[in-house]
């Protein structure tokens, strides 16, 4: 089904732009070689037309460097010669962004259509994958001295004065949080503070420049629950935990942006432990990854340019 979408895909579109997504341990990677391979096979020798497939990362974890294991990052050899981008490119301190992420991706892809080849986006990271697909605006990025500034005003009385100037300006945003969340507080007044608006009404959208081919691997829930668990365990078995451990010998630590990724941040808590019990960590694992699995595709839920294929033969 996916094979003949690609090719009337490609036979209108002027500047293609292939997504393969999905909820995790749901086969996106392999599917994404697939596709791949098949626009390779498609690429005319020494023609016109649409050239081969080249694959960009869109998952967060798998921007940074030495996170290979846990993140179950494509090795080399599994490549199988296809380019792949914006993996390994970035050191686990450094920050990451949505604005930034949309930045990057948007110059591989333009790279990638310049050299009349076919940009294939893959991942489940949904904002940064909508930063592109949606033509999603990022909201301002912090600004240390000001945040400083207003953690220490809500620090003056928890957070009262604060929150009551935000209501003041924006109900819609104050009613959606606790004024005892501070990080929200804070943000919703820094956003505010920067803009000059409502937070609530930063939500942007700009064209997207891209003629899209939405592509998702879809599993029934309890299928898709028993992947996670699978995987899990093979991750745990393949050395995630001693991966962590590497980490940990190399400086990185629990205060650094890689290492609160998902599963990351739970191990670590567990080699602080005294009385490790392994399965429970595993059990800790699938229970958050199922959850997110479940946020993924709640925010996909309804989105009709979707294609949902089913799953691939991996």
């Amino acid at each position: 089904m996916w094979k003949q979408l690609v090719i009337d895909h490609l036979a209108k579109a002027k500047r293609p732009l292939i997504v393969v997504l999905g909820p995790t341990a749901s086969g996106k990677t392999e599917l994404s070689l697939q596709v791949a391979s098949f626009i390779s096979s498609l690429a005319p020798v020494g023609g016109e037309g649409q050239g081969e497939g080249e694959i960009i990362n869109a998952d967060s974890r798998q921007l940074y460097k030495y996170l290979n294991i846990g993140t179950a990052k494509i090795t080399a050899e599994e490549m199988r010669n296809i380019p792949h981008h914006l993996i390994d490119v970035l050191d686990p301190r450094e920050e990451v962004t949505v604005s930034w992420y949309k930045e990057q991706a948007q110059r591989v892809i333009d790279e990638i259509l310049a050299r009349h080849h076919v940009p294939i986006l893959v991942g489940g990271s949904m904002l940064y994958l909508s930063s592109i697909i949606d033509g999603l605006v990022p909201l301002p990025a912090a600004d240390p001295k000001l945040r400083k500034k207003l953690e220490r005003a809500y620090d003056l009385d928890d957070g009262m004065t604060l929150h009551a100037e935000l209501h003041a300006m924006d109900p819609e945003t104050a009613a959606s949080f606790d004024r005892r969340n501070k990080p929200y507080v804070v943000r919703a007044m820094e956003i505010a503070t920067m803009t000059g608006g409502k937070p609530s009404a930063q939500k942007k959208t700009s064209d997207v420049p891209y003629d899209l081919l939405l592509l998702a691997v879809s599993w029934p829930k309890d299928i898709l629950d028993a992947r996670i668990a699978v995987r899990t365990k093979q991750l745990l078995h393949s050395g995630w935990i001693e991966e962590v451990e590497g980490l940990l010998d190399r400086g990185y630590g629990s205060t650094d942006p890689a290492m609160k990724s998902h599963g990351y941040k739970e191990i670590m808590q567990w080699l602080s432990t005294e009385d490790r019990n392994k399965e429970e960590l595993e059990k800790v694992i699938i229970s958050k990854t199922k959850k997110y699995a479940k946020r993924q595709m709640t925010w996909w839920k309804g989105d009709e340019r979707i294609h949902w294929i089913g799953h691939v033969a991996c």
